[in-house]
């Protein structure tokens, strides 16, 4: 992984946990091909990596005789794990479920923030710095009834349908692998992507990025929102067409957040920056700050099971990674 970042990942007391259960290598590796990566790949039961870790590849494994296990520290292995992970039967652990955790909460803070208008009020009343009987200015405010609609039932869709189980909003869901059975598990309506963007307030994407989940969101499913409705992509900028979405915003028609977009860092004249209807973030919804502790405890329990020979809670299976981020 990058080497700024493991002591972000692991204050003190979980290094010693991750100690107690391994001899860890002293050196944090960011370059397969580096000299001082020969010796240890050479002895390396398990690699945990994280973000900036180089691609596990045909090369590293043959230097690596003694790997079985990977454990990520982050999301998704796209770019780390390769097919000959799989062929050699090393064993996958991710941290994926621990990072949906903080992308969810981003985003119910701004499905509840939305719906409350709080962002347009805010921008009103520092304009014009004068008290109104708000509940008549904003008659349609209120989170209440609302229907928030969930593109992807994916670890983040699931937990974002957990949190917003206590505040009365109808929650649609659309995902191909999704089963009449499992959406009445989760108590959502199981509908198609054109009825989910015609019918919701807020349009909130959790898809993986995928050949088949480009532009996913495009001109025609845009154009079947209803005028207010938000977009809220926390996801990846692939899976909206940009282009259709500027012509969107543009006409104010509808509103987005956007944590993420393609390119991931927007040219300096982009439009996104300016536009009153939209709130850009830099890709903070996932793990920042301390929570980027949650994803080292995450780690480092799934080294605990390894050792002690039980199966990883967290497994990626290989059968799963073409629909999985």
């Amino acid at each position: 992984m990058r080497p700024d970042l493991e002591p972000q990942l692991f204050d003190p007391a979980l290094r010693a946990r991750l100690s107690e259960t391994a001899d860890v290598a002293p050196v944090i590796v960011s370059d397969a091909a580096a000299p001082v990566a020969a010796t240890l790949l050479n002895e390396a039961e398990v690699l945990l990596t994280g973000w900036g870790a180089p691609c596990i590849d045909e090369a590293v494994l043959a230097a690596a005789p003694r790997l079985r296990a990977v454990v990520h520290a982050a999301g998704s292995v796209r770019g780390i794990v390769t097919p000959a992970c799989w062929e050699r039967g090393i064993a996958v652990s991710t941290a994926a479920a621990a990072n949906a955790r903080p992308v969810a909460e981003y985003t119910l803070a701004m499905i509840l923030l939305i719906g409350k208008q709080a962002l347009e009020i805010r921008e009103r009343y520092r304009t014009e710095r004068r008290s109104y009987f708000w509940q008549l200015e904003y008659p349609d405010a209120g989170n209440y009834g609302r229907t928030v609609g969930i593109v992807g039932a994916s670890r983040t869709g699931r937990e974002l349908i957990r949190l917003l189980a206590p505040h009365d909003i109808r929650v649609l869901v659309y995902d191909p692998y999704l089963t009449a059975e499992d959406a009445g598990d989760l108590g959502v309506a199981r509908v198609d992507l054109d009825e989910l963007c015609a019918g919701s307030d807020i349009v909130t994407v959790h898809a993986p990025e995928l050949p088949s989940t480009r532009d996913l969101i495009n001109r025609d499913q845009l154009a079947l929102m209803r005028d207010g409705t938000t977009l809220i992509n926390t996801a990846r900028g692939s899976l909206v067409n940009t282009a259709a979405l500027l012509d969107e915003l543009g006409t104010g028609r509808i509103n987005a957040v956007l944590d993420v977009t393609e390119p991931d860092v927007l040219p300096a004249d982009s439009p996104l920056f300016t536009l009153p209807n939209v709130v850009l973030t830099p890709h903070i919804a996932g793990s920042i700050g301390t929570e980027l502790r949650r994803l080292g405890a995450s780690a480092v329990a799934e080294i605990g099971r390894y050792a002690r020979g039980e199966a990883f809670a967290f497994p990626l299976l290989h059968a799963e990674i073409d629909r999985t981020a």
